[in-house]
């Protein structure tokens, strides 16, 4: 792949040359905002540390080690999501097709014990993440740095490619995470999606979806939580795509983006004020809107919760507590050249998420 040049607006902060490899033969983690992907992850030369500076077990670097990868994509009448994660204990998985207008899930999870069947891309440039049972198969292929979305099920059917408008960059990022752990972080928002999506046999039209995709992997946390606010729309004759998250990818910079006709604009960092007041709609609880901001004001956005899609695990080892919101954002966004973007009601993606893995 072929990696763009900067825009004129992305020249205000300074870009790393993307390594060939996350980690150094030696060692050393390479930090900060890359100007594209990393072609590796080089995991095999990293020594992970306990907290009192010993080298850890080869178990327990096994352990420690997480990585999930995801895609999103949001027509005017459905929005996607499909997961697949590894987090060594469980290898997991879900995949659901939202009905915007009927407020209805299709939803199909996978859990598997220790992982075994479930396989992850290890580079973001070339791999394959899968799983599969009876219930149905996921695979997400990466080739040359392009996304491949294919899952089968009894009612499901996809297989589409995920295509980024000409000269744009994806956000490619590695943070210090805890005492001695990092996070590689590489997501692009405001991909044009090319291929098939049917339900029950059924065609979905594709002629306006945009689509999203999350590759993360590190020695994060070993208990942590995230707030993330997602969403990819065509507005006033643009295509626009936003990251925003708080809780993970913190130190030193930030993983807060928006895209605008596939050109980045970085973002100060963002609160996320959720109240814990809720409605109950169909026997769900939901919280009321959300409040995400900037102190800086060019982030000043209400999300309100149309629906969910959630998960507990409450396990001795491993808790989770995640649920992931559909809703509509309303506000403003300023980017990096000033102009103010005016959002009303445009349908994305929320998180609330709890994990001690």
């Amino acid at each position: 792949m072929i990696k763009p040049q900067l825009t004129p607006s992305e020249t205000f902060s300074v870009f790393s040359h993307a390594p060939s490899s996350l980690v150094s033969r030696v060692g050393e983690v390479i930090y900060g905002h890359f100007n594209g992907p990393v072609d590796k992850l080089g995991v095999e030369h990293f020594e992970y540390r306990t907290t009192m500076d010993k080298p850890a077990s080869k178990l327990s670097q096994y352990l420690a080690f997480k990585q999930f990868q995801f895609v999103s994509v949001t027509t005017p009448e459905f929005i996607i999501s499909v997961a697949i994660a590894d987090i060594r204990y469980l290898g997991s998985a879900f995949c659901f097709i939202y009905d915007i207008k009927n407020d209805e899930f299709i939803e199909i999870q996978w859990l598997k014990l220790a992982s075994i069947g479930c396989e992850m891309a290890c580079s973001p440039m070339e791999g394959l993440a899968s799983i599969k049972s009876h219930r149905g198969e996921i695979k997400l292929l990466i080739a040359q740095g392009a996304w491949q979305l294919k899952v089968k099920t009894v009612r499901l059917s996809i297989n589409i490619d995920l295509v980024p408008l000409p000269h744009s960059l994806p956000l490619a990022m590695c943070t210090p995470t805890g005492y001695r752990g990092w996070t590689y972080t590489q997501k692009h928002n405001g991909l044009s999606v090319h291929g098939d999506v049917s339900i029950d046999n059924k065609s979905i039209c594709l002629n306006k979806a945009l689509a999203s995709y999350d590759f993360s992997a590190g020695f994060m946390r070993r208990e942590t939580s995230w707030r993330w606010g997602s969403l990819n729309a065509h507005l006033n004759g643009a295509i626009i795509g936003l990251n925003l998250a708080a809780g993970v990818n913190e130190t030193g910079i930030n993983e807060n983006i928006f895209w605008f006709n596939g050109e980045r604009h970085y973002l100060a960092p963002v609160h996320f004020q959720i109240p814990h007041t809720a409605s109950v709609k169909g026997g769900l609880s939901l919280p009321l809107c959300w409040r995400i901001y900037s102190e800086d004001k060019k982030v000043n956005l209400v999300f309100t919760p149309k629906n969910v899609r959630r998960e507990k695990l409450n396990f001795f080892f491993l808790k989770s507590n995640f649920r992931q919101y559909l809703g509509h954002y309303s506000g403003t966004i300023i980017d990096n050249r000033n102009r103010v973007h005016q959002l009303d009601g445009i349908m994305g993606l929320a998180e609330d998420h709890y994990a001690q893995w």
